[in-house]
C-alpha cells in the first residue's frame, strides 16, 4: 500500500545529495541545452490556439532525436512516434500554450512579449503556468530515451498540445484522429508543475486529481428607469443581488457535504450611474467538481434558481435571466490508481523516497482528463513537479508568507533542479512502462 503523506515536506538537501538514480540522470551536456531551450520558451510565450513557433520547435526537438513527426494535429498540436520493437505504447503530452499576463520576475529572460487578445486588447503574455518547463521536460525526455533504445521496447506517442489554458486543445486533438491516425496508447503520461513544492520533489494523487470546471456567463434582463421612481422598474442589479446570495446555499445546502463543489460569482457587470436603473447585469461563474452527476446539478439548480428568482420579480417567460455554458468545459482529471501504484514506486528508486509525496486533489483543471475519457479507456497519470527554489519555501514557510501561485505574475520556477528532477522521473516512468 502506498504511504500517504499528510502534510508536505520540504527537504533542501536537493543540490548537494546524490539521490537520483544514474540511469535516468540527463547527461550534463543535455542539461545545459534543456536550460537554454527553457529561457528561449520562457522568453519567447504565445497565447492559446497561436502556438505557432512553439509547436514548430518542439517538432523540430522531436525530429532531431529520430521522431516521425506530424504538425498541425487539432490546430497546432505536434505528434511524434518513435517505434522500437513490439511492445506497449505510451503517450508523453505537453502544453504548450501560456496566459495574457505581464511578466513581473524581473528574470534576465523574462517574456517582454505583447500581442492581441481574441477581444483586439493590447496584452503581455507569460509562461505563468509552467508550459515551458513541460516542453522542456517533455524534450528532454524524448532526448533521453532516443539515446536508451537498447533499454525499452515498444512505441512512444509524444504530444505537444496547444490551448490548455482555454480548454480546447486535448478535445481538439482527440476529435482529430489522435486515437486513430496515430498508434492508440496503453498508457498515458503527463506533469504539471507545482508552485508549492521545492524543487526536486514530485506530488502524486490518485483517482480524483483535479476537477471539473465550467465558466457560465448570466445575463438578467430587467426594466430599466430612474432612480427615483423604483416601483416603476424590475432592478436587475437587485434580482443579481438576489441570485448570488441564493447562489451560495447551491453548495452549501443541496450537494452532499460529501462530494466536493466551489460555485463562485467572478464577475458582475451592471449600470452606468448611480442615478439609473439599468436594463440589463451580466455575471461570470466559474463552477468546480469531481463528479459528474455532481456538474450536472449544481448547473440545473443555477438555471432552477435564476427562473425561481425572475419569475418572483415579474419578470415575463421570455425575459427570464439567460443562463449559458461556455463552451470551454473541462472534464475531472481521474489518475488511474493502479498506474498510480506501479509508478510510486519508480519515482521513489529514481530520486529518493522523501522527494515522492501522495498529496490531495485540488479544484483546478486540466484537459489532460480528456484523453482517459473516451470510449478506448487509456488508463492516464498526471503528476505535479516541484519547481521552487527549495530555499525560498523554507523562508515563506518560517516567515507564514505565501508563495507565488500559478497564474500569478511573478511565478518563476528553478530551473536546473526542476528540468532535472522531471526528465528524470518521467524517463524513468517510461522505461517501466516500456521495459524489456
Amino acid at each position: 500500500m502506498i504511504k500517504k503523506y499528510l502534510l508536505l515536506t520540504f527537504v533542501a538537501t536537493f543540490f548537494t545529495s546524490n539521490i537520483f538514480c544514474q540511469d535516468v540522470f540527463p547527461a550534463a551536456k543535455d542539461i545545459t541545452y534543456l536550460e537554454d531551450l527553457y529561457k528561449h520558451l520562457h522568453a519567447n510565450p504565445e497565447l492559446s490556439f497561436h502556438e505557432v513557433a512553439s509547436s514548430k520547435r518542439m517538432a523540430e526537438e522531436l525530429r532531431t532525436v529520430g521522431f516521425t513527426v506530424t504538425e498541425n494535429v487539432g490546430g497546432y498540436g505536434v505528434v511524434g512516434v518513435l517505434k522500437n520493437g513490439a511492445g506497449p505504447t505510451v503517450l508523453v503530452r505537453a502544453d504548450m500554450d501560456a496566459l495574457p499576463i505581464v511578466e513581473a520576475t524581473n528574470l534576465p529572460y523574462a517574456s517582454k512579449v505583447k500581442t492581441k487578445d481574441a477581444e483586439g486588447k493590447e496584452v503581455g503574455v507569460m509562461h505563468a503556468c509552467g508550459h515551458d518547463m513541460h516542453m522542456t521536460v517533455w524534450a528532454g525526455t524524448a532526448r533521453n530515451l532516443a539515446n536508451r533504445k537498447n533499454e525499452w521496447s515498444g512505441t512512444l506517442v509524444f504530444i505537444g498540445q496547444p490551448a490548455e489554458e482555454r480548454s480546447g486543445g486535448a478535445k481538439a486533438m482527440l476529435a482529430d484522429g489522435l486515437y486513430e491516425k496515430f498508434p492508440k496508447p496503453d498508457y498515458a503520461l503527463a506533469l504539471h508543475v507545482s508552485s508549492g513544492l521545492p524543487a526536486g520533489q514530485i506530488g502524486l494523487c490518485a483517482e480524483y486529481a483535479m476537477a471539473n470546471v465550467d465558466m457560465v456567463d448570466i445575463t438578467i434582463t430587467g426594466h430599466g428607469g430612474h432612480g427615483a421612481y423604483p416601483h416603476t422598474t424590475i432592478d436587475p442589479i437587485v434580482l443579481s443581488a438576489r441570485l448570488i446570495l441564493d447562489f451560495q446555499t447551491i453548495i452549501s445546502r443541496e450537494i452532499s457535504p460529501l462530494d466536493p463543489g466551489v460555485l463562485t460569482v467572478g464577475s458582475i457587470h451592471g449600470g452606468s450611474k448611480g442615478n439609473v436603473i439599468p436594463n440589463e447585469v451580466k455575471l461570470e461563474l466559474t463552477l468546480r467538481s469531481y463528479k459528474d452527476e455532481v456538474r450536472t446539478a449544481i448547473l440545473e439548480k443555477i438555471k432552477r434558481t435564476c427562473r425561481g428568482v425572475g419569475l418572483s420579480a415579474g419578470l415575463h417567460e421570455d425575459e427570464l435571466p439567460v443562463v449559458t455554458v461556455r463552451n470551454e468545459s473541462t472534464p475531472a482529471l481521474f489518475n488511474n490508481k493502479s498506474l498510480v501504484e506501479t509508478l510510486f514506486p519508480v519515482f521513489q528508486s529514481t530520486i529518493g523516497e522523501e522527494q515522492v509525496l501522495m498529496l490531495f486533489p485540488v479544484m483546478g483543471g486540466e484537459d489532460f482528463g480528456r484523453y482517459g475519457r473516451t470510449e478506448e479507456k487509456v488508463p492516464i497519470l498526471l503528476y505535479w513537479l516541484g519547481s521552487v527554489d527549495p530555499t525560498v519555501v523554507e523562508k515563506t514557510k518560517s516567515e507564514g508568507g505565501t508563495l507565488p501561485s500559478l497564474h500569478s505574475s511573478k511565478y518563476a520556477p528553478l530551473p536546473t533542479p526542476t528540468i532535472r528532477t522531471g526528465v528524470a522521473t518521467m524517463t524513468a516512468g517510461v522505461l517501466h512502462l516500456l521495459k524489456k
